[in-house]
């Protein structure tokens, strides 16, 4: 079974240091940095996500669920993501259909490990168990600019 994500004071001070890390492209297995205004203050806001490409797609996943960035990023439509010397203003679309979301949580999950104790489904499980938990963990495809 998912464990249920908590923000704690801890938690959120790696989140700051790892999106600052990611910033600067020294941050491990990928993980960038998303700036998004938020919805309600209009001021930026900056988490560490991992992007990954399925299928010569990019997309975003929210492994913890519909956390402030996920619903700010619904509000908005477009953040920046940045890694090192890159840095792209990005548009994005939700995948909501669970069948076409499936294969690009599965594969985040294979490859993301510290993810796994917050998704119910093992990396191995078929796809089924990934549509099954789709609606719990937003996916985002990243549009070409």
């Amino acid at each position: 079974m998912a464990g249920t994500y908590k923000s704690t004071p801890i938690r959120q001070r790696i989140d700051r240091i790892m999106a600052a890390l990611g910033r600067r492209g020294l941050a491990p297995s990928g993980i960038s940095s998303l700036t998004v205004t938020g919805r309600r203050s209009g001021e930026p806001r900056t988490v560490p996500v991992t992007p990954i490409t399925v299928a010569g797609r990019r997309y975003l996943v929210a492994p913890y669920g519909a956390t402030g960035w996920v619903v700010n990023l619904r509000a908005a439509g477009e953040a920046t993501l940045e890694r090192g010397a890159r840095r792209e203003r990005i548009r994005v679309e939700e995948i909501t259909s669970p069948v076409a979301a499936a294969p690009v949580l599965k594969q985040y999950v294979q490859r993301i490990p510290i993810v796994r104790p917050h998704v119910a489904a093992a990396p191995d499980a078929d796809l089924a168990a990934f549509e099954a938990i789709a609606p719990q963990h937003p996916v985002f495809a990243i549009l070409p600019s």
